[in-house]
């Protein structure tokens, strides 16, 4: 059932409804095809960014949708509950337009975000290599300065979108230490960039996560973001927002199951009356609730910090790990109110639970949130 949000303005009604009316119609129908034959949604993304709603925490100058974080992450929530891959899909682009947006030069910002921000393009992320996931200072992939730019030879992993996006967000070695990684806007089909194959993951199935490797890929001056070496506070900077957009993700798909689990339960008899009616399968589905509702709250408590320019980086580990955890929770929940049927690919739950457990795992593991949140207690 349609959740009953709190939103700020008209707008932001009429936006979220928009959303659930375009998820209803373009999503829905085809999710359970493209998850079970892991075939790419062609044309989909292409209908969201003609419905404004691929760069809507964007300033409208440069074309974006110019509501706030709070809004956003709720029509990302929207878009989670029908097709988590989209979702994360969405919230990756994002995450990638955000290194012209905030550390972009003018020049750069108007030759790149009315393409990123306009819907005609769609961005990935390449931080992550085989052997530096979550330390991300431990990178190798170099980019060394030549004549008119950088060469770049190396390999990242983990891209979500990898060789279907159209441009890809790149931080690259350029010096030592911490201090010694840049970040650059690579555009795809750029000469000696490859991609391997789609890795074979649990869930997420329709949206390709790959390696990519780069053969001497020659970057432009002008295609580096930022000051050469200030790549990782570029990065980290993207992930506390990008940690928000996973959190919605992961209420969207709790949601999700709590409500296919509310209508099994009022369906399904037991012992002579609806199995919702015994005491003990109520008090499931009222934890499941509870849980729904609180990671909501502190994904939106995070997300109104931010949108009043306050610090929210301790917030948005809070949220990223209390929304990932409940998703994981809740959807492992709504397999047991199923019983058997919950096991079999027949109802969505089972798909719900493969696609809850990533969230606990990308934009920094919830292991890594708890260090986050540890080291603001020590620096208070």
């Amino acid at each position: 059932m349609p959740v009953d949000r709190l939103l700020p303005t008209a707008e932001a009604r009429d936006l979220v409804a928009l959303t659930r009316d375009v998820a209803d119609k373009v999503l829905d129908p085809i999710v359970d095809e493209h998850e079970r034959q892991e075939t790419y949604p062609e044309g989909v993304f292409a209908t969201l960014g003609e419905a404004g709603l691929l760069s809507l925490p964007y300033p409208e100058e440069w074309g974006g949708g110019g509501q706030p974080y709070e809004v956003y992450l709720q029509v990302l929530e929207e878009l989670a509950s029908r097709w988590a891959a989209v979702a994360v899909a969405v919230s990756v682009h994002s995450l990638a337009c955000h290194p012209v947006m905030a550390f972009g030069t003018d020049q750069q910002k108007q030759d790149h975000l009315p393409g990123m921000l306009g819907g005609a393009q769609i961005g990935a992320y390449s931080l992550s290599e085989a052997q530096a996931g979550s330390d991300a200072a431990a990178l190798n992939c170099k980019a060394i300065a030549t004549d008119g730019g950088y060469t770049v030879n190396g390999s990242k992993a983990w891209i979500t979108h990898g060789g279907v996006a159209d441009f890809y967000n790149l931080f690259a070695r350029t010096g030592e230490g911490s201090k010694g990684i840049s970040c650059f806007l690579v555009p795809d089909g750029s000469d000696g960039l490859s991609f391997g194959r789609p890795e074979e993951k649990m869930g997420l199935h329709a949206i390709p996560t790959t390696s990519a490797h780069y053969d001497n890929v020659h970057v432009p001056t002008e295609r580096r973001i930022g000051a050469e070496g200030q790549g990782l506070q570029i990065a980290f900077s993207a992930l506390d927002a990008g940690r928000l957009g996973i959190a919605a993700v992961a209420v969207g798909i709790a949601q999700a199951a709590l409500d296919d689990s509310v209508k099994y339960a009022q369906e399904r008899t037991a012992f002579g009356k609806k199995i919702i009616d015994h005491q003990g399968l109520g008090f499931v589905l009222a934890d499941m609730a509870a849980a729904v509702d609180s990671a909501r709250a502190t994904y939106l408590d995070a997300a109104r910090r931010r949108d009043a320019g306050l610090s929210y980086s301790r917030n948005a580990s809070v949220a990223k790990l209390i929304a990932t955890d409940a998703a994981m929770k809740v959807t492992t929940d709504a397999v047991q109110v199923f019983g058997g049927y919950g096991y079999t690919r027949d109802f969505r739950v089972e798909r719900y639970m493969r696609d809850a457990k990533i969230t606990q795992i990308f934009e920094g593991t919830n292991q890594i949130q708890r260090l986050v949140i540890a080291r603001s207690l020590a620096t208070a």
